[in-house]
């Protein structure tokens, strides 16, 4: 048991070290948007308010936060600089949920005013920046709740669970985790919608809506699809989302706006489709799907095993 103790005390004092090193870094880098930027522009007046509420946030506030951990650390009071620290985790939340309009605020300002324009290029010259620009700090908070979460958990590892310390350190660990997820949850959106209008702009015309709360994209991928009187296989881009799945074809090359684009063919909903495999179940050459759905029987085959069964575990979930 002594043992087990005097393991665990070497792995969390070198974990609590690893957190306050990499913690004054963190300082030292927030610390160039705070001094460099947020507090001269506030000075100058270049920005009015609501823009510079957009750009930055709440990041003063959430630097201030990580200071006063950074204090309780040094002194090696663990537990309630952490509890501190958890009372202003939702700050982090708010920073992701902002962290899109910020960078869109960003770029339109740089574009048109250039009395900031010359003052963002001037600040990034000076040495303590060392070539990195605002636009590579801005995300740094969400990389650190990241860290925070693993450096968090090793402390919970290593520490006795009858010790004192052990019920607020839990804690500390459910709340980082809860922001973490909610953190995720704003870039899974994100992401989602950015692939959502990028295969609406693939596609040719308005006709098909691709954009529609709550739709989340899966995947996409040529298939040949397998004609039902013998004729030639058809080579088609596929699109599956959460409810429905699209068939597409390129436009003619030579069209004079949509040369590049995808003309839909069909999109099927998923709420009543049944999938099955037809062939690809042992180590064959590609495999071969058949989806059916109320009017319509679709038979999809690709020459690449993986890819098959890839498209129908997507398909098999989707329809769940």
């Amino acid at each position: 048991v002594e043992e087990q103790r005097a393991r665990w005390e070497r792995k969390r004092s070198r974990t609590a070290k690893e957190l306050l090193e990499t913690e004054y870094k963190y300082l030292e880098q927030l610390d160039l948007v705070v001094t460099f930027f947020i507090k001269i522009l506030k000075a100058k007046g270049t920005l009015k308010p609501a823009v510079f509420e957009t750009i930055f946030g709440p990041l003063e506030s959430i630097y201030s936060s990580s200071h006063v951990l950074s204090l309780h650390l040094e002194k090696g009071n663990l537990a309630p600089g952490l509890e501190n620290f958890c009372q202003n985790l939702e700050l982090y939340g708010y920073y992701a949920e902002n962290l899109e309009q910020a960078n869109k605020t960003l770029k339109e300002q740089l574009s048109k005013n250039k009395s900031f324009r010359r003052f963002k290029k001037l600040q990034e010259t000076r040495p303590q920046f060392q070539g990195r620009k605002l636009e590579d700090l801005l995300p740094l908070p969400l990389q650190r709740l990241h860290q925070y979460r693993h450096f968090l958990r090793d402390l919970l590892e290593n520490t006795s669970p009858d010790s004192a310390e052990y019920q607020k350190l839990a804690k500390a660990v459910k709340s980082v985790s809860e922001v973490s997820r909610w953190v995720q949850d704003i870039i899974h959106k994100r992401e989602n919608s950015l692939q959502l209008l990028r295969v609406q702009k693939l596609l040719k015309g308005q006709k098909t809506q691709i954009v529609t709360p709550g739709r989340w994209y899966i995947r996409e991928g040529w298939l040949l699809v397998v004609p039902s009187k013998g004729e030639e296989l058809k080579r088609r881009m596929f699109f599956l989302f959460s409810d429905i799945f699209i068939a597409t074809k390129p436009c003619h090359p030579l069209h004079p706006m949509n040369s590049n684009k995808l003309a839909c063919q069909a999109v099927y909903p998923l709420h009543q489709c049944v999938v099955d495999k037809v062939f690809g179940h042992t180590q064959s050459q590609g495999g071969l799907l058949s989806l059916s759905f109320p009017h319509k029987m679709l038979l999809l085959m690709s020459s690449d095993q993986q890819d098959i069964n890839n498209w129908y575990q997507s398909l098999t979930a989707a329809v769940r």
